[in-house]
This record gives C-alpha cells, sequence and structure tokens, in this order.
C-alpha cells in the first residue's frame, strides 16, 4: 500500500495510513468476507501444493493467509506483510500459523531473492503507487517459475457502492469531495493496463480476467462499515460530521430503494491477473 494516490483519468486524494484504529482493524476482521471469498477466487490461480513457500502481499488481518497455510500443509509456510500493525497484530493474535510482519509491496527488502515459490495480492494492488516496483520486488523473491495472482478494482468500471456514493455526494452538494470521481480514493487500474504491467515487469503467461462479484448488503450501515475499514479511514474521510451525516442519510434513501427480499444486492467489479517468473 501507499500514501499518495492517482487514478490514470483523475487525480485522487492523499491516501493516510495513519487514520487506522483498533476498532476499524476489529471491524475489518469481521466484515471482510467479501474480500476473503474473492480472495479464495484469487488463490486458487496459483495451484497451490503442499509445501510450497508462498507470499501474501497486503495481507491484512491475516483470514486468506490462514485458509492459504491450510492449503500448502505443515510442510509449507505462509508469509504476510502489511503497512498496518493494528492489523498485523490481529492476523498475529487470530492466526498463529500465519506469519505476518508489517512492510510494503513495494519493499520487499526483508525477503532474499527466490525466496517463494509462489505470491499474491489480493485487494491490494489498487492501493499501490508505484505498481512497477511493487512488481519488480514480486519478480525477484518468486524463484524461478514462480507463480503470481494480483487482482485489483476496475479502473473502468466503478462498484455500484462507489457509483451510488458519488451520486448521494454530487446531490448533496459536494461535488468537489473525491467521492464524486465515482472511484473514491485509491488507484485502480483496467485489464489492459494490468497485462501490461505485468508484462513490462518481465512475467511471462500473464493471463487477465475481468469478475463481477454481487455483494449482499443489510443497509447504509453495512456499507459504511465495510468501506470505511477496507479503505482503513479514508473512504469519505474529506468530509466533516453534518456533511457526513447528509451524504449517509441520502445514501440510506438510495440503498432502500433497492432493497430487496434477500437484502440490497450491488455488483462489485474487479480485474484477475496470474503470471509467472520466466
Amino acid at each position: 500500500m501507499t500514501q499518495t494516490i492517482e487514478n490514470s483519468s483523475k487525480s485522487a486524494p492523499h491516501v493516510s495510513l495513519s487514520l487506522d484504529n483498533v476498532e476499524l482493524a476489529e471491524t475489518y476482521e469481521e466484515v471482510s468476507v467479501r474480500q476473503f471469498n474473492h480472495g479464495k477466487v484469487l488463490v486458487a490461480t496459483l495451484r497451490l501444493r503442499g509445501g510450497d513457500q508462498v507470499l501474501d502481499v497486503g495481507c491484512g488481518t491475516g483470514r486468506l493467509g490462514a485458509y492459504v497455510a491450510d492449503l500448502i500443509g505443515a510442510g509449507g509456510q505462509v508469509v504476510g506483510v502489511d503497512p498496518l500493525p493494528l492489523r498485523i497484530d490481529i492476523a498475529r493474535r487470530k492466526h498463529p500459523r500465519f506469519r505476518a510482519r508489517v512492510g510494503r509491496a513495494e519493499d520487499l527488502s526483508d525477503f532474499a531473492d527466490q525466496s517463494f515459490d509462489a505470491a499474491y495480492a489480493n485487494s491490494v494492488f489498487h492501493w499501490v503507487e508505484d505498481k512497477p516496483r511493487a512488481l519488480s520486488e514480486l519478480k525477484r523473491v518468486l524463484k524461478p517459475g514462480g507463480r503470481v495472482a494480483i487482482n485489483s478494482a476496475d479502473g473502468e468500471r466503478p462498484h455500484q457502492s462507489a457509483t451510488l456514493v458519488r451520486e448521494a455526494v454530487i446531490e448533496e452538494g459536494l461535488g468537489h469531495v473525491h467521492a464524486a470521481s465515482g472511484f473514491g480514493t485509491n488507484f485502480r487500474v483496467s485489464g489492459g493496463e494490468l497485462r501490461q504491467l505485468l508484462s513490462a515487469a518481465g512475467f511471462a503467461d500473464v493471463r487477465v480476467e475481468p469478475h463481477t462479484f454481487v455483494d449482499t448488503l443489510s443497509g447504509v450501515d453495512d456499507l459504511i462499515a465495510w468501506s470505511t475499514s477496507s479503505s482503513f479511514g479514508n473512504f469519505l474521510s474529506d468530509l466533516d460530521q453534518a456533511q457526513l451525516a447528509r451524504v449517509r442519510a441520502r445514501l440510506g434513501r438510495k440503498l432502500d430503494a433497492l432493497r430487496t427480499p434477500q437484502g440490497i444486492q450491488l455488483e462489485r467489479h474487479l480485474v484477475f491477473a496470474s503470471a509467472k517468473r520466466p
């Protein structure tokens, strides 16, 4: 993850790593089942084997890393890095088989060359500013033939929730806030951009595929809790309390209009990529 982020076609704000707190980190551990579920789809592309040495970049609270540890068995090892210390604390406490440490995608200097059989970055790449550097580091720490899997929020298709947030902030006369871009605060890439980045970094057998997931939400508080904890506090962080209350009320009405007997179902768009070090 990183601090200064911009969309390829829209300017975006300074993204802070200092807004995270204990409540947000604990909330993320509770609500990040959405990231966990699509992370399992991502990990499946790696075709992991028992005994593999695996790197989890942007591991968060360690839920996916613990799942991978079970996949590879006692003979393997999963190591995770994340720049948010409070989330690393949860990973260490709740998932003892998963080794986690504070670190960033752009600097994997804690790891020697050719240390891992596989690496993945789930729900992380859209927070990374210096993508070429991060991919260079991933290639360096992979063994020859090592596999990498990455996903990103789609830079060409905003999530349905982001579109609703955009409408709400604009309708409240807050078109100057970053959420009004429709892409929020992160640095998304399209499938074509992701393919180009991996190829330029020297990866082979690059495969890119768009995915759409449908999330079921209970209401506006569910969406805000998930969005705020997933963005480590950056979601709508440029609003004051009065503005936030107005946006929340309007967004709640928009979500309620979409309610079905199954709940509020919204589409979320990502691009997945897999490749290998030659």
